[in-house]
C-alpha cells in the first residue's frame, strides 16, 4: 500500500486503532474483527508488544486491501527496515528521527513521526511527511492543539496520547486529520471484546456526529 492510499484510510476514518501489550496474532485478529465490525479499519500494532510483526502480518493477510495495517513504536532505522520488509502499510513513532523518516519515505510508505513543538512539526513536514503524530497532546488538552494548529493549518495532524470518546471528537472538530486510540479503546490485550465493541461504536458515533455538525456549519 503506497503512502497516499494509507493516508486516505487514516483521514477518511479519522481513527487509528493502536494495540499495545499482549496482542499475539490470535488476540490481534479477534480485536481487529471487532473493530472492523464497528467501522474502524486502520490498525497500528506496536513493537513493544507480544509478537508484533507476526500479529501485523496475520491481520494484513486476513483483510488485504480492506484495512490499513502498520507498525508503531518504531524507534530506529534497523526496526524501520524490518517492519517495511514485513509489509507495514505505515510506520509510526513517538519521536521525530530524521533517519527513520528518510528510510520510510524512500519506500513510499506513510510515516507519522511524533512531534509536540512547532519546530519539530515544521522540520518533519519539510522532509515530505504527510501525517504528523502530535504526541502526547491528549494529556496537554485541546487548547494546546488549537495553539499549535493555528499557524500550521497546512499540516495534517494525528492527535495521540490519553484519547477517549470524550476528547477525540473535540480534536477532530478542531481540525485534526485523525486521532490515535490505544489504551482506552483496546486495552492491553486482556480487555473483553464486548467492552472493545461498545467503546468502538461509541467512538465512531461521536466522531460521525461531530463531522455531520461540522459540515452543517
Amino acid at each position: 500500500m503506497d503512502s497516499n492510499t494509507a493516508y486516505k484510510f487514516v483521514s477518511e476514518g479519522n481513527l487509528m486503532s493502536g494495540m499495545r501489550g499482549a496482542f499475539t496474532p490470535d488476540v490481534a485478529l479477534e480485536t481487529t474483527a471487532t473493530l472492523m465490525n464497528a467501522g474502524i479499519k486502520v490498525f497500528e500494532l506496536t513493537m513493544n508488544s507480544a509478537q508484533p510483526i507476526a500479529a501485523m502480518q496475520a491481520v494484513k493477510k486476513e483483510y488485504g486491501d480492506d484495512a490499513c495495517v502498520g507498525m508503531g513504536t518504531v524507534l530506529d532505522v534497523e526496526t524501520a527496515k524490518s517492519v517495511l520488509d514485513a509489509g507495514a502499510d505505515f510506520v509510526v513513532s513517538p519521536a521525530f528521527q530524521p533517519a527513520v523518516v528518510e528510510v520510510v519515505l524512500a519506500a513510499d510508505v506513510l510515516m507519522a513521526p511524533g512531534v509536540i513543538t512547532p519546530s519539530e512539526a515544521v522540520a518533519a513536514w519539510s522532509m515530505g511527511v504527510k501525517l504528523l503524530k502530535l504526541f502526547p497532546v491528549g494529556a496537554l488538552g485541546i487548547d494546546y492543539f488549537n495553539a499549535i494548529f493555528g499557524p500550521l493549518r497546512h499540516m495534517n495532524f494525528m492527535c495521540n496520547g490519553a484519547m477517549t470518546a470524550d476528547n477525540a471528537p473535540q480534536f477532530i472538530k478542531a481540525g485534526a486529520a485523525a486521532c490515535g486510540m490505544a489504551g482506552w479503546l483496546t486495552g492491553n490485550g486482556t480487555m473483553s471484546q464486548t467492552t472493545i465493541q461498545s467503546r468502538a461504536r461509541l467512538l465512531r458515533e461521536s466522531i460521525r456526529a461531530t463531522n455531520d455538525k461540522t459540515r452543517l456549519v
